[in-house]
């Protein structure tokens, strides 16, 4: 699997972002912090704030990410914080357990931030960004000209040795932070305790903006104490001078049991209460952005009794990711990998467009007029396939370029389809050589090196593409099997006592989401099926 990545202006983005929602007609503002939720007869009705003001509404959204009850940890020192220099909330997490809620603690961190002026970045790796930068978006937007390289170092043993001198100041190994950090993202500490074979660990080292001197050190991210991080980071090669913003820290919060919420992301305890990003366990900004957009679409669809909207496990990587939180929950800081995705050669980032726009424009976000260029875009790709599947290439046409690309001189005349199944192949490059292919081609009017690389894929992966949509189809059957919220799993005994037990908790909604609660067996989906029957 592949996708994009993008380094982005911290700052830029955030300015960008407020215009564009401070040109949105009637969007409200108003700045404060939430101490309480209202609720009437398991409805919520509003927010109320530190201000004392109570704030009516249909429906209400937390996007608390690390800020319920949060503890800053760098060494020794602890103090309350959602992020340094930001105060945390306090209220929120005790008025929802006392509604009904489940609350744990989890814990995060972050790295050193270094003054770009003190470090030599010619002694490190520079890593520079695409030739030929893509984009996040499959509208007809400006190509991307200008780029920041970031550059990549290395630890040393040196290093660790130093930053294993302030193990006994480490919250983290002196037990007093509880919360369970992100598996995949371990403070520097943790990784030369956990890999103590490894001699060095990679950090890459990334600009946080264009007008800013603030850099990222990614890999380096650590809650010792201030004065351990800056001895370490100094014996790193090219960090010999740094000078920091300020360190690396822990930071410790609340979060409540995704089991708790639906496949719309509402609450099942108070309708009309959805939970989105870390407050569900999950951790990284992707995870964040996706459910805030799933929850705000199911808030409005709600509130105009419309039908909810969900995404499949085999339509999008969101529909993985949500149906993972409800349906198992999670016991450390969640993170969307493509491996947890069973149709992930369906779930590609060259057709998103394809796969999602027309359900995008169905609930009224996607315009009509993107709609139609993923049409068009549609039609292109099978017209281009349909040529190659049946158009025969001659040798004497295709040799010279085969041979150059070190593949096989043809024997005879073949179907352009098998000679694309080489590896070294591509349609774009075999356009200067076929005529017949140009003429198609120079009648794309937009996007046509996406339309290449789909069709390309889509004709090079058949076989794998076609047996993934026939395993989805068989097992989508049982996801249209819906369960009724009122199921009284005990009393059907005839099912083992843990799955009772735990389908009585989290209440599946189908099935198919009932097959993937962690303890209920094949046998026990067999009897709740004729259970149903019934």
């Amino acid at each position: 699997m592949w996708s994009p990545r993008a380094q982005s202006d911290k700052k830029l983005f955030s300015t960008e972002w407020l215009h564009e929602l401070e040109k949105l007609e009637n969007l409200d503002f108003w700045e404060d912090t939430v101490s309480d939720i209202l609720v009437e007869d398991n409805k919520v009705v509003g927010v109320k704030t530190m201000l004392d003001i109570e704030i009516k509404s249909k429906t209400v959204i937390l996007t608390n990410g690390t800020f319920l009850n949060g503890t800053i940890h760098i060494g020794e020192k602890s103090f309350g914080g959602g992020r340094i220099g930001e105060k945390s909330s306090k209220g929120l997490t005790e008025n929802l357990v006392a509604l009904g809620f489940e609350s744990d603690r989890m814990k995060t961190g972050t790295p050193v931030r270094v003054d770009a002026r003190t470090v030599d970045f010619s002694v490190m790796t520079e890593q520079k960004g695409d030739e030929n930068p893509g984009k996040f978006s499959f509208t007809d937007t400006k190509q991307l000209t200008n780029q920041q390289s970031c550059h990549l170092t290395y630890t040393s043993l040196k290093v660790h040795d130093i930053l294993r001198t302030g193990f006994e100041f480490s919250p983290m190994f002196v037990g007093r932070i509880q919360g369970v950090g992100p598996r995949y993202c371990p403070s520097i500490e943790d990784k030369i305790e956990r890999f103590s074979d490894k001699d060095r660990h990679q950090l890459f080292v990334e600009p946080e903006g264009w007008n800013s001197n603030e850099i990222y050190v990614n890999g380096f991210s650590s809650s010792l104490p201030e004065d351990i991080q800056l001895k370490a980071l100094r014996e790193i090669i090219g960090f010999e001078k740094a000078k920091i913003f300020r360190p690396g820290y822990a930071i410790e919060y609340d979060f409540f049991q995704p089991t708790q919420l639906k496949n719309t992301l509402e609450t099942k305890l108070i309708e009309n209460l959805y939970f989105a990003g870390q407050i569900n366990g999950t951790t990284g900004y992707e995870e964040a952005g996706a459910q805030g957009l799933i929850a705000s679409i199911n808030a409005v669809l709600k509130i105009n009794n419309k039908k909810p909207f969900i995404l499949k496990r085999s339509e999008a990587y969101i529909g993985v990711l949500v149906d993972d939180l409800i349906t198992k929950g999670t016991e450390e800081p969640y993170r969307m990998f493509t491996s947890r995705a069973e149709y992930r050669t369906l779930l590609r980032q060259g057709n998103a467009d394809l796969r999602l726009t027309p359900l995008s424009n169905k609930i009224g976000l996607a315009s009509d007029e993107r709609l139609k260029r993923v049409i068009y875009k549609k039609e292109k790709i099978k017209i281009l396939i349909e040529f190659v599947k049946e158009f025969s290439i001659k040798p004497e046409f295709i040799d010279e370029y085969l041979i150059s690309v070190g593949s096989p001189a043809l024997k005879q005349k073949i179907k352009l389809s098998n000679v694309l199944l080489r590896p070294q192949v591509s349609i774009a490059a075999m356009i200067d050589f076929i005529e017949p292919l140009r003429n198609i081609t120079n009648e794309i009017d937009c996007c046509l090196d996406e339309i290449l690389e789909e069709a390309e894929i889509l004709i090079k992966y058949e076989s794998y593409i076609q047996k993934e949509q026939d395993l989805a189809n068989r097992i989508s059957k049982h996801e249209n099997v819906f369960l009724k919220d009122d199921i009284d799993y005990m009393k059907i005994e005839a099912i083992s006592y843990e799955a009772r037990e735990k389908m009585n908790k989290i209440k599946p909604s189908s099935i198919g989401q009932a097959s993937r609660i962690s303890g209920v067996s094949p046998a026990d989906i067999s009897v709740l099926l004729v259970f149903i029957g019934k």
